[in-house]
């Protein structure tokens, strides 16, 4: 009889706290905590009066999820999908949203640094939502700021172009109630 050790899950390590991805030539990163799943592009359907950016919804394991082309986010022109093109799919806290890249490079961290501070160019910070900068294997990273992107999936569910999060009843506006989640006391 052969006896089986039992099977010990790896742990990622907590010094890799970051997942890298190219847009055109250029690195960026968001926080590994913030990342649900790395996937393969799904059908799109557009919605109309979306911000430029958002490509439209997709079914995503049954969940309506906005998909955010970071090329399109950043000022670049629209790109053909390859086989390198990758959704991540990130946790917003109350949605879930998937972000084009070109492709996902690896994990990795920070070396212990603190990241630096994102270069000011002036008007476009809001819009770009770099957190910081770090450095990788000689190459600058520009670490996401993932609240910019609820902020901006949270305005299209205002604005009735995408709907609420699961759990989350939308009140008619001007009814002097306030969103509040389903079964809550509020």
């Amino acid at each position: 009889m052969i006896r089986m050790e039992p099977h010990h899950r790896h742990r990622h390590d907590p010094l890799k706290n970051l997942v890298g991805f190219l847009i055109g030539d250029v690195h960026y990163a968001v926080p590994i905590s913030k990342v649900r799943e790395i996937a393969n592009p799904l059908d799109v359907v557009s919605l109309p009066h979306a911000p430029k950016a958002v490509s439209g919804v997709a079914d995503y394991r049954g969940d309506v999820v906005p998909v955010v082309d970071m090329r399109v986010r950043f000022g670049l022109p629209a790109h053909e999908r390859t086989r390198r093109t990758k959704w991540i799919v990130i946790d917003l806290g109350e949605r879930l949203a998937a972000l084009v890249v070109d492709g996902v490079t690896e994990v990795f961290g920070t070396g212990g640094q603190d990241l630096r501070p994102a270069p000011g160019l002036g008007g476009g910070e809001d819009m770009r939502g770099i957190s910081g900068v770090t450095n990788h294997l000689g190459k600058l990273v520009f670490v996401l700021e993932t609240t910019r992107l609820r902020d901006l999936t949270e305005a299209m569910v205002a604005s009735g172009s995408l709907p609420p999060p699961k759990g989350i009843s939308m009140l008619p506006a001007g009814s002097g109630a306030s969103v509040a989640p389903k079964g809550s006391d509020r």
